[in-house]
């Protein structure tokens, strides 16, 4: 079994205990990693505030330049790479190769904003003065990501704070450390200087919680859930912090859909990923005219959808990550039939190696119903039915979340009644819930958090402004006082 190391200052570090990682379909470890401590998240630290400088000074287009070999090198390994998402994760392959593709096109978009970085310039209020703003890398940051998309979201916030030229302390899911050391050793391969970016592994409570409250680190990148989120919200102090912390997504789908195309939609977003997206499809809101009709369609599909190997082509739904999360999805159906909602399909764990679950649909599920209000991360998709629009989009706003939404339907009227209504950072038309593409921003609303991560908006979130004021008057003018 191989022993891994963390990357700290350019060199590779151990540690004096280590964690296993495994592959959720067989059980099968992978390899062992370092549990880090807080004198490793220390050193990180040092280490990012040292390189720093010299970072921040490199002109942006030659970052750009890095992150460009960077992408052109995970083309190249995309599919090793893929394979690895999918023995790690337990992603399908296609999902897999998904996940490496973003890393891929996140790089070479970031790499162009290395010629962009946009500022702006506008009119002064006083004769012989010239105002603009530039773009200002923020400093040594925290980004702790996630094992659900293990290479895809440390790109989406590594490209952008790189590329805005900030020092890094990276701290991946303790499910996926080894997409993390594989995506870090591409990013040293493409030219990161030593000590910009810090890759520390181990758990919360002694990588993270230090991450999120060392005075040096001046912003955190986070993508987790709601109750992490509002931990690091407590603690970070006044870092710059971003964070997106879930969703629980409806599709609404009104008697004028295209009920095949809508039925595609539904099958993809609820049970892609077995669930565990953050934009996952967890609510079908259907009108009750075609309701009986779409639902057959949907538990038809659902129920031939075959589980096992993510690795092998024949495989439509992989694993969970682990047996915690298995266990919370079991605990959640069986709240779901106490409470009266009525199963269709699934609501089982089968025997076997690998924490797999059967993609599970509720019917006649109330909006009070927990099934209908928190997060399961898992593929379970409950139906509740409505007679009007405004009755639909009354159930989709009923929860505290407010990421990614769907609407089906041929009426122009009813989809941008629904993109004004609709209260999610994405609103998707005849399409799913799932499908961000990174030149556009994602995040979301309430809940969700506030981050928009992807396109400028993740320029946004990984750089400061600075206003800039010339004078050339040769006299001390006052803005507000010399209005005349």
């Amino acid at each position: 079994m191989p022993n891994y190391k963390m990357y700290i200052g350019g060199k590779w570090v151990g540690a004096d205990e280590y964690f296993e990682t495994i592959n959720p379909a067989t059980g099968k470890s992978l390899g062992r990693f370092p549990k880090g401590k807080e004198k490793h998240v220390n050193m990180a630290v040092d280490a990012a505030e040292k390189a720093f400088g010299k970072w921040a000074e490199m002109p942006p287009p030659k970052r750009g330049g890095i992150l460009r070999k960077a992408a052109d090198l995970l083309r190249k390994d995309k599919q090793r790479l893929g394979k690895l998402v999918a023995n790690e994760m337990g992603k399908v392959m296609p999902e897999a190769l998904g996940d490496v593709q973003e890393a891929i096109d996140i790089f070479e978009y970031m790499a162009g904003e290395g010629r962009r970085l946009f500022g702006h310039t506008t009119t002064s209020e006083l004769k012989d003065k010239f105002a603009m703003t530039v773009r200002m890398p923020v400093g040594v940051m925290g980004l702790v990501t996630p094992w659900n998309f293990p290479i895809a979201i440390p790109a989406w916030k590594l490209a952008p704070a790189l590329v805005c030229g900030n020092a890094i302390v990276f701290k991946p899911s303790s499910d996926t450390p080894l997409c993390a050391y594989e995506l870090v050793k591409i990013l040293i391969k493409a030219g990161v200087p030593k000590g910009v970016v810090n890759l520390i592994t181990g758990p919360a409570s002694d990588v993270g919680k230090p991450i999120v409250e060392h005075p040096k680190i001046r912003g955190v990148s986070f993508t987790g859930s709601k109750y992490t989120g509002e931990w690091i919200t407590e603690h970070a102090g006044l870092k710059k912090v971003g964070l997106e912390l879930g969703g629980k997504n409806p599709i609404i789908v009104m008697d004028d859909a295209d009920l095949e195309l809508a039925a595609e939609g539904i099958i993809w977003g609820a049970f892609g990923t077995t669930g565990q997206r953050c934009t996952a499809a967890s609510r079908l809101i259907v009108h009750r005219k075609i309701k009986n009709k779409l639902l057959k369609t949907i538990v038809e599909r659902a129920k031939k959808m075959k589980l096992g190997n993510p690795a092998q082509k024949s495989t439509d739904v992989g694993p969970l990550i682990n047996r915690q999360a298995l266990e919370k999805v079991q605990k959640y159906v069986e709240i779901g039939k106490k409470e009266g909602a009525r199963m269709l399909c699934g609501g089982r764990a089968p025997s076997g190696k690998g924490f797999f679950y059967t993609p599970t649909v509720f019917s006649q599920v109330s909006q009070d119903m927990r099934i209908a209000r928190e997060e399961i991360f898992g593929p379970v998709l409950s139906v509740l039915e409505f007679t009007n629009l405004r009755e639909a989009i009354e159930m989709a706003n009923a929860v505290e979340y407010g990421l990614s939404s769907s609407i089906y339907t041929k009426d122009v009227h009813n989809a941008f009644r629904a993109i004004e209504k609709l209260e999610s950072g994405l609103t998707y038309i005849n399409s799913s819930t799932i499908g961000s593409e990174v030149h556009l921003p994602f995040g979301g609303v309430k809940s969700t958090g506030h981050t928009r991560e992807a396109g400028i908006r993740g320029i946004d979130e990984f750089s400061n402004i600075k206003t800039v004021y010339v004078d050339y008057s040769g006299k001390l003018q006052k803005a507000q006082i010399d209005v005349d």
